[in-house]
């Protein structure tokens, strides 16, 4: 089949879930004989056309010099491209931007859209914002031929609200057996001394909760945020806890073993992500036998079970930082059966056949 995946910035992945989803996917859809395309944009830091096997098309994308609006035109930009080529598949990942023009997708073309999360409900919008969401999600479903859902959560409201069936396909993750203490080396770490949080600096994430939980904990642990913190949000974040030594803001951090290493030797682990389905750096966490704190929501505890700590404000926090000890008995079944659930559930090569078989029943 000649497949392309569109609504991303593009790969190799170097910003977020739905770019590693686009790397994964892509490269597993080749080794299995398929043509695959993945649209990215023109300021990608990667400009070959081609990686490991999958055709790279460069769009324009003016966001960086006009804001949002260019979002927009560069989903329109992808989409007026993607008529010329003869797909027989799109996998379009998101609504947010590429909605408006999903009618001019050809005729010809299946398109199956990855329906995200609820973006609506995601804080950082305004009212308006939100309203208009709520009116892509429904362009988005009336004008697929099919609805992937990256959670059982996300596919029972589709049903309930649309009347729209979908196919659950979680996110992959690779299992992470290969531990090497000296990658914490050069952030001055040691195994099982600090505690960390992976995520995009937004209000849905309950960083500020977590953090606000370090100040009131009585741990003397160093903890470590991990993500690009120089947007409004992070900004305000890095403002506010400036006085906690502990906190530390590292950064964005995109190598997959020193990340992969963080979390492993992490003390305890906090997946704070409120909004959205099955997130992928929760997947990473658990593929890397890492102790995991989780916000209370639907979406988390679909994923992880019983086999986590879970808190819903600061004071559970830090209650958590102050009595968790990784090496109890329970601590230790979390991180064998969170492990196991990648194994068995959560692997790429099922995530890659499963899209396989939606992209050819569509």
């Amino acid at each position: 089949m000649k497949i392309a995946i569109l609504g991303t910035r593009g790969i190799p992945n170097n910003y977020g879930g739905f770019e590693q989803l686009a790397e994964y996917l892509s490269l597993g859809l080749v080794q299995k004989g398929h043509d695959v395309y993945v649209y990215s944009s023109s300021k990608h830091s990667y400009q070959e056309k081609t990686w490991k096997g999958v055709h790279i098309l460069h769009q324009s994308d003016p966001e960086k010099s006009i804001g949002t609006v260019g979002q927009f035109i560069y989903d329109l930009n992808c989409i007026l491209d993607s008529r010329k080529r003869g797909f027989d598949s799109i996998l379009n990942l998101g609504y947010t931007s590429s909605s408006v023009w999903m009618r001019l997708f050809s005729s010809k073309t299946r398109i199956i859209t990855n329906m995200d999360g609820l973006e609506w409900k995601r804080t950082k919008y305004s009212k308006k914002v939100q309203r208009f969401l709520m009116m892509a999600e429904k362009w988005a479903v009336k004008r697929s031929h099919a609805l992937v859902a990256d959670s059982l959560a996300i596919q029972d409201y589709l049903l309930k609200k649309y009347e729209a069936p979908s196919h659950f396909i979680a996110y992959g993750a690779h299992l992470f057996n290969t531990p090497n203490e000296a990658v914490l080396a050069p952030y001055g770490l040691l195994p099982n001394t600090y505690n960390m949080l992976i995520a995009r600096m937004e209000p849905e994430n309950n960083i500020e909760m977590i953090l606000d939980g370090v100040v009131q904990s009585n741990s003397t642990l160093p903890f470590y945020v991990v993500g690009n913190a120089n947007n409004k949000f992070g900004l305000h974040l890095q403002e506010k806890f400036k006085q906690d030594k502990r906190i530390v803001f590292a950064g964005p951090i995109y190598g997959i073993e020193s990340v992969n290493n963080l979390r492993y030797y992490c003390n305890l682990y906090f997946h704070g992500h409120s909004v959205g389905g099955t997130n992928p750096s929760l997947l990473e966490a658990m593929a890397s036998k890492t102790l995991i704190a989780a916000h209370a929501n639907e979406f988390n505890k679909s994923v992880l079970g019983g086999d986590a700590y879970y808190f819903t404000s600061a004071a559970e926090v830090a209650n958590l930082l102050g009595s968790t000890d990784k090496q109890a008995t329970a601590s230790q079944a979390f991180l064998h059966n969170n492990f196991e659930k990648i194994r068995s559930l959560y692997s790429w090569d099922k995530i890659v056949s499963a899209y396989e078989q939606v992209m050819i029943q569509a």
